[in-house]
């Protein structure tokens, strides 16, 4: 069971001071918010590689789910253009009884998260790490709406990135003119309508304009090469019975790896989209939460034949733009997609394909975030070995893959990082302690060293790279003393790996017969050192909470 003193949906809250002036803001973003998902919706379902109806209704129940259980005012969910790929290879090897398993699996993953409130941990995935998925992924969703948007009569595309793009060239002479002209004509509709209006989204003008136009072509003008939805799918705005997926424990262990994928993902883009918000409404949401609201989507729209879920950034941005206040207006939204769904789905199988790639061509731009690239490649090397490692991933291999090595980097980034904050240091001959004091002084006090006594100091974090680092400063120094002071005043935490290190250097001290002194341990060391049984080592007397102490403790041993 979910425990009230976690589970706090932003719905909740919302509510306690809603008034009428609120919920007409929520009413008009709602609308036009439901309107603009509605070619995503579309196009996202298709190319994700299920049908269109199915696109809308993951935007439908997820859209309403997320709403009422997240964690952010102004959060709309849907699918969205970053799980096209991981979706399309999921249904192509396993199916989708199978996507619909791995799906549930990355909605209990995501609560799991969320309940442990690890939501803030989502946070410190590097930034070219997740610059690199998603030009790679938009790479990719570009990569395969090239068949559609030029008409190429292929019958089967390659899965391989690079085998695609050899087969899209050995066909360029099938090109069919038509088709590519109302491609290229929705993606220059798409990209001049935001000079003319704000409120009307260029996809869905694209989408009217170009259905119309291949219409009359076909009416009047007898051109028949241009294919429909209608042409390659079968529309029905007929309401889907709730089912459950067939869960096995086979399917399970074989579906671990993309359910951790969707998951990652999905959380990654939906914190993403929540914290641009916050930016935008000057607010703050609740990660966690918004981690379980986005888990409970998750769980919910497989059973009524969905895909996966996620905030979605230039969904939310239109909702701010157009006044949406609370999750009222995500309600709303998906009210409105429903009600088109019911009355207006089928007219969707007029639509051309080419139509569609060219939105989902623009979609792909707009992820691509080359200017982000760009920045990042004037940062250290580090980094941009990650952003290129990652990009390639995505598109030579799959998004599983890159996810699993990204993650990997990014653990090892942060230890790097973390152990090159860790500084450990000798003072030879005397200690200022100004030093430790916050104001100035004129005048400089100063603790002499005495004779046949060292005193390191560490700066940071005592964990697995800070026992190196003292064993080269030490071997530096070939005068074997008669104490050791360590300082630890700037040491925030110490863990079990570096316990074990200091035991050790400790222990091969003391073989040496050299004496061992902590100085300005804090409380919190303290306790982490006596749990861990450190007295048995170094005697309770040897652990010293201020230098002078030490200090006199090294006399008294010498």
């Amino acid at each position: 069971m979910i425990s009230g003193s976690f589970f706090k949906p932003q719905l909740v809250s919302s509510l306690r001071h809603y008034n009428k002036k609120t919920f007409a803001a929520d009413i008009m973003a709602g609308i036009i918010v439901g309107i603009v998902a509605l070619p995503l919706a579309i196009a996202f379902g298709i190319a994700s590689g299920v049908s269109p109806e199915k696109g809308i209704i993951t935007a439908i129940v997820a859209g309403l789910v997320i709403s009422l259980f997240g964690g952010s005012k102004v959060q709309i969910g849907g699918p969205t253009g970053a799980f096209i790929i991981i979706i399309y290879g999921i249904i192509q090897q396993y199916g989708m009884e199978g996507l619909a398993i791995a799906t549930v699996m990355a909605g209990v993953f995501l609560i799991l998260l969320g309940v442990l409130k690890l939501g803030t941990i989502i946070q410190y995935i590097p930034y070219p790490i997740i610059v690199g998925f998603t030009s790679g992924i938009a790479v990719t969703i570009f990569t395969t709406q090239i068949k559609d948007l030029l008409g190429l009569q292929i019958d089967a595309v390659p899965a391989d990135f690079i085998e695609k793009w050899g087969c899209y060239f050995e066909h360029l002479g099938t090109i069919d003119m038509w088709s590519a002209l109302v491609g290229i004509l929705s993606i220059i509709i798409i990209a001049v309508t935001p000079k003319f209006s704000k409120k009307i989204p260029g996809s869905l003008i694209a989408i009217i304009v170009m259905t119309v136009f291949a219409l009359l072509l076909k009416q009047y003008a007898g051109v028949t090469s241009i294919e429909t939805i209608g042409d390659r799918f079968s529309i029905s705005n007929e309401l889907p019975s709730a089912v459950a997926p067939a869960l096995s424990w086979d399917a399970i262990k074989g579906l671990v790896g993309p359910a951790v994928t969707i998951a990652v993902l999905g959380a990654i883009e939906s914190l993403l989209s929540a914290t641009v918000a916050d930016g935008a409404i000057s607010a703050h949401h609740d990660s966690n939460q918004e981690l379980i609201g986005q888990g409970i989507a998750n769980l919910v729209t497989p059973i009524f034949g969905g895909i996966p879920a996620t905030g979605a950034i230039a969904r939310t941005m239109t909702n701010i733009n157009n006044g949406g206040k609370t999750p009222v207006a995500g309600i709303i939204h998906a009210v409105v997609l429903l009600l088109i769904f019911l009355f207006l789905m089928p007219l969707a199988q007029y639509i051309p394909m080419a139509c569609l790639a060219g939105v989902l061509v623009v979609v792909s731009y707009g992820m691509s975030g080359w200017r982000s690239c760009l920045s990042i490649m004037r940062n250290p090397k580090s980094d941009i070995i990650v952003l290129v490692t990652t990009f390639l991933l995505t598109i030579v291999f799959d998004l599983t893959v890159a996810i699993e090595v990204g993650l990997l980097a990014a653990c090892l980034l942060f230890m790097r990082r973390m152990a090159e904050t860790t500084e450990v240091k000798v003072i030879c001959d005397a200690i200022n302690i100004n030093e430790d004091a916050d104001t100035d002084k004129t005048q400089e006090e100063s603790l002499s060293i005495p004779e046949g006594v060292e005193v390191y100091e560490i700066n940071g974090p005592y964990f697995f790279g800070a026992g190196n680092k003292f064993e080269e400063v030490m071997a530096a120094f070939s005068d074997k003393p008669k104490v050791r002071i360590i300082r630890m005043r700037k040491v925030p935490f110490i863990d079990s790996t570096g316990i074990h290190n200091l035991s050790n250097l400790c222990i091969m001290s003391q073989k040496k017969g050299i004496q061992i002194v902590l100085s300005g341990v804090t409380e919190r060391v303290h306790d982490t050192l006596t749990k861990a049984h450190f007295q048995q080592i170094v005697s309770e007397e040897n652990i010293c909470s201020h230098i002078d102490f030490a200090l006199e403790r090294a006399k008294k041993l010498i």
